[in-house]
């Protein structure tokens, strides 16, 4: 008998109805529904009232983040699991303090992932091995990076992970295309991600923002 319902919302086509197949033939689970995109996903959700959603995190109109905000704002006790290909811990520190009940890698083995669903639906937060490596080692860094300010007299400065990669190129002598290629993003995308680095580092110029970094290392 099918016991707890799920609703999948990704943008990507094989990837919806992949998991719909691999879920449905399990006696305990049935997929009611699938999104394209975050609000079909907030507005399924709301309808169908499903015990667990699989929520992918880059989708268009509304990401998977404000899809989170959304469905657990109206349904606070139903179950999120955020899908993803990537690991950036910017969104898994975002996605933990906004009710996530943890993350789901959409490579994961098809036996584990069925395991991973119903150890939430059972109360449990479920976070892969390689998320857990990923936001320890982001924890260390920021820890490292306080002691750093403290110990040279500076105020920390709070940078996205996105920014930190951005960083640690522009101290490699990368410019601007070539650190788009290596963060394979478009050279627009690139130049804004540098200019908010600018804005944080209170510089002008990759000149002054290389002697700023230097402080930190």
């Amino acid at each position: 008998m099918k016991s707890l319902k799920i609703l999948i919302a990704d943008d990507q086509l094989l990837t919806r109805e992949g998991l719909r197949t691999i879920l449905d033939l399990e006696n305990d689970i049935e997929v009611v529904g699938v999104a394209k995109n975050g609000v079909e996903a907030c507005e399924l959700a709301e309808k169908l009232q499903p015990g667990l959603v699989l929520l992918d995190i880059q989708m268009p109109l509304m990401d998977g983040i404000a899809a989170l905000k959304r469905i657990k704002s109206a349904s606070p006790n139903t179950y999120v699991l955020m899908l993803t290909t990537f690991v950036e811990t910017d969104y898994i520190v975002e996605a933990m303090a906004n009710g996530a009940s943890g993350y789901m890698l959409k490579d994961m083995d098809g036996d584990k992932m069925i395991a991973s669903i119903r150890d939430t639906a059972a109360g449990q937060f479920i976070l892969p091995a390689a998320v857990a490596a990923k936001l320890a080692a982001k924890i260390s860094r920021v820890s490292d990076q306080f002691e750093r300010m403290h110990r040279n007299g500076l105020e920390p400065i709070r940078l996205t992970e996105r920014e930190e990669e951005v960083a640690r190129l522009i101290m490699k002598g990368l410019n601007n295309r070539e650190i788009a290629e290596t963060m394979h993003v478009a050279e627009g995308t690139a130049r804004n991600y540098i200019s908010n680095l600018y804005g944080k580092l209170e510089v002008v110029d990759r000149a002054q923002a290389i002697i700023r970094l230097q402080e930190w290392v």
